[in-house]
């Protein structure tokens, strides 16, 4: 269980090598086209919804490492298949395998830390761990954000076969690591069904998951609508031709700055505690759309690179402090359920959005605004509530050992 813990930040490292996430859209088009570009990421976003809670059930039944081994393993075929190329269906395929990897990851991995950590009695140690594997994580997404741009100037799949390499020693890290020995189960006890029914009748554990859905959603909400100001930012200047490399070096920068952030967080989360640093990343959430409303040109692209530092602040934390809410019996197929309801919450408002915008050709300038002061007023909202609802909730918890 020690060597568990000690190669999980290296286990995040080369999951987070992903060289191909500034390129994905180019390349997907430059084969076949724009409109089954997007048609694949519907693809994708659909397989990983639909396998969320089944990959959790697995990880729970049949073990943590066998479980990111598939993950491991779907990972390397996806990058590899997409690096050779080939028809509509072939693409497919691959999207497919990468929602594999995507959704047998999801709670599987940090359910693994916390029990190794349980098994060593270092659960106090949670919060840092899941720090430095956060760390780890982001530092990868920057350094591989950066060279999969510089690498798609010579090819574009070559950023494909980068992160095969990356895959493969993911799976070599995923080999060594051992099963956690599961708690002793009662043959007279409650059923998991019954175990996962009162988890979700804890107050604290209620709050802590909701804002962790919110929080999923209005992350990716940049990400999402960002894309349009880049573009504009771009037109027009010699800069346009090197989109690839610029959009690589935006996300890195991005990445960047989430961990110089990082580095602050646990002094932050000793001197203001746990419940105000949560709901002060969420309010940071809020006011990039917010900001995004109103800003134009570079200065968007500026505020662009704060969109991951709420996740520096708050996503170590989360789910350090939902961790021991959770039985050992239903810890994945739970947090497999809170990253569903994520999805599900960020579709809907996508759903709401597309609805106020034009169906025909880009969309405007005016509309791209209109959203996003629309989101920044109902997170407003919502952060209210949860605020409110905080006053009465113990959301701190025991005291932890961050750092």
């Amino acid at each position: 269980m020690r060597r568990n813990v000690a190669l999980y930040p290296w286990y995040k490292f080369f999951g987070g090598l992903i060289f191909w996430q500034a390129v994905w859209f180019l390349y997907l088009q430059a084969e076949l086209s724009a409109a089954e570009a997007i048609l694949l990421y519907a693809i994708y976003d659909v397989a990983t919804t639909v396998l969320e809670v089944p990959s959790g059930w697995l990880s729970d039944n049949w073990g943590r490492r066998r479980t990111l081994m598939v993950a491991a393993v779907a990972g390397l075929a996806t990058a590899s298949m997409q690096a050779v190329g080939g028809p509509f269906w072939w693409f497919a395929l691959a999207q497919v395998l990468l929602a594999v990897q995507a959704a047998f990851v999801s709670g599987t991995d940090t359910s693994l830390l916390y029990e190794s950590l349980t098994a060593e009695g270092r659960e106090a140690e949670v919060e840092r761990q899941e720090l430095i594997g956060w760390r780890a994580g982001f530092a990868a997404l920057a350094l591989s954000a950066l060279l999969g741009g510089a690498l798609a100037r010579f090819d574009l799949t070559w950023s494909y076969w980068a992160s095969a390499v990356a895959f493969g020693a993911l799976l070599a890290v995923t080999l060594m690591f051992r099963e956690p020995a599961k708690a002793a189960t009662d043959p007279t006890g409650p059923p998991r069904l019954t175990l996962l029914r009162e988890a979700v009748h804890q107050p604290v554990l209620l709050w802590l998951s909701s804002l962790a859905v919110v929080m999923y959603a209005f992350s990716h909400v940049p990400f999402v609508f960002g894309q349009p100001f880049i573009e504009r930012a771009l037109a027009g200047t010699g800069l346009a031709d090197e989109t690839p490399l610029v959009s690589g070096a935006i996300t890195a920068a991005m990445m960047t700055v989430s961990l110089a952030v990082s580095l602050v967080a646990p002094r932050l989360r000793a001197a203001v505690g746990l419940t105000a640093m949560l709901l002060g990343a969420f309010a940071l959430q809020l006011a990039l759309p917010g900001a995004l409303a109103i800003a134009t040109g570079p200065l968007a692209v500026l505020l662009l690179l704060s969109r991951m530092v709420p996740d520096a602040l708050a996503r170590p934390f989360l789910i350090a402090r939902i961790q021991p809410l959770l039985a050992d019996g239903t810890r994945a197929t739970y947090l497999s359920l809170q990253s569903l309801l994520g999805r599900l919450f960020f579709a809907a408002t996508l759903w709401v959005a597309a609805s106020s915008t034009t169906d025909v050709g880009q969309m405007p300038e005016a509309d791209v605004r209109l959203v996003m002061g629309i989101y920044a007023l109902g997170g407003l909202l919502i952060l209210l509530v949860l605020a409110a609802l905080s006053r009465c909730l113990p959301i701190d918890g025991p005291p932890s050992s961050a750092g």
